[in-house]
């Protein structure tokens, strides 16, 4: 069972790795005193003469913007302040992203802004939308076979087989070690992608869809577990679970980072019906619909198709979903994870993406067959430049 980062190609107090450069670029080619704070962060709430901001590491600092700072406005993918725009404390809302170099204040959590660098958020979620139109007219998938030489790869998507192909200037990256999110995502090389990656593209289809040409792909290993959790220890930070599929014991961890998800009932039971209903998601579902389906030819692929297509829709609808929490979880609840592989760095797998609410869907695919999500939502988070991609 393959289900994911709505990410994520998750979360929206996230940000990319290409808006983490940005800024970085900015701050190398207008660096002040090796001494002055720099700080990063998303703006939580503003004042009259400065703001709250929330680093990537989740603290929240007063900004103080007396009247001699500067606060400049950048486009995203901006390299520098070349296109940089005046503005003042007035211009910074809520959501906007900002640099502040300045001094630190007389609290640890305070810092006295002599330069305020802003993305303002509005244009940051037109990048969104534009990203998020990108990968979708992409596709993504489960890597059949890879020919570096060639520069091809053939992914299953769905129900059919798609080349991706590749040139030099194609962006490879690669999840990396442990991590769930999509900026840990290192630079690679197509000869790292390997038969059983997820892989997720952002480029061309052809017009009969059987291919792909790619400007940019990330790629990655995972595990996929299902069945009903035995145990949860939110302390620790990890839930277990007897995978219907391999029918072993597995513990996972659930970092903050993770996607925890909750399926609404009717969701779950609409999602369970179409898997019921085969390709052409045909009336049939539920007990009385099984029954009535031959076991096997026709009907069983049949199945396989409509849980597919099942699989499809929930990829699409992740990142609408409710969130949830592992303090919201209990033994008996029945989940969908998609989790990285263990490594080196840990011999327990890490949840990309948690779903719980599934009872119906388990029902319908009591051993997993033909469920395929992808371990990243579409554009789920800003993203600009190199690191352009999923979120997640």
């Amino acid at each position: 069972m393959m289900i994911s980062p709505n990410r994520s190609f998750r979360s929206a107090a996230r940000w990319s790795l290409a808006i983490v450069l940005t800024f970085g670029c900015v701050f190398l080619l207008h660096a002040q005193a090796p001494t002055a704070p720099r700080q990063t962060g998303t703006v939580k709430s503003i004042s009259g003469s400065g703001f709250v901001m929330t680093t990537a590491g989740g603290q929240d600092l007063t900004v103080n913007v007396p009247s001699a700072a500067k606060v400049l406005i950048v486009p995203p993918g901006a390299k520098d302040l070349t296109a940089a725009t005046a503005g003042s404390v007035t211009d910074v809302q809520t959501g906007d992203r900002a640099l502040v170099t300045g001094s630190a204040g007389d609290a640890g959590t305070t810092v006295n802004a002599s330069r305020v660098i802003l993305m303002k958020s509005a244009a940051l979620a037109e990048t969104h939308a534009a990203e998020e139109a990108a990968w979708a007219r992409g596709g993504g998938g489960i890597v059949k076979s890879v020919d570096p030489s060639a520069g091809n790869i053939e992914i299953s998507s769905g129900l059919h087989t798609v080349t991706v192909t590749t040139t030099p200037a194609t962006i490879v990256r690669r999840y990396s070690g442990n991590s769930v999110r999509f900026e840990d995502a290192v630079k690679s090389d197509l000869a790292s992608v390997q038969p059983g990656d997820q892989l997720r593209v952002r480029g061309t289809r052809s017009a009969d869809g059987t291919s792909i040409a790619a400007d940019a792909i990330v790629a990655g290993t995972f595990k996929n577990y299902s069945g009903l959790l035995t145990a949860v220890d939110p302390a620790a930070g990890t839930v277990t679970l007897k995978d219907l599929t391999t029918k072993k014991v597995v513990t996972v961890t659930v970092t903050p980072n993770s996607d925890v998800r909750r399926l609404p009932p009717m969701a779950a039971q609409a999602v369970a019906a179409r898997m019921h209903g085969g390709a052409n998601g045909a009336p049939g579902g539920g007990a009385a619909g099984a029954a009535q389906r031959p076991a096997g030819g026709e009907g069983q692929q049949g199945a396989a198709a409509g849980a597919r297509r099942a699989g499809m829709d929930l990829s699409q609808m992740l990142s609408r979903l409710p969130t949830e929490t592992i303090a919201g979880l209990k033994p008996g609840d029945a989940v969908m994870i998609v989790a990285t592989s263990p490594s080196a760095e840990s011999t327990q797998s890490s949840a990309v993406t948690l779903l719980t609410g599934v009872e119906p869907i388990l029902t319908a695919a009591p051993s997993g067959e033909g469920m395929t999500l992808t371990p990243w939502s579409v554009g789920s988070e800003p993203s600009m430049g190199e690191g352009a991609g999923p979120g997640r």
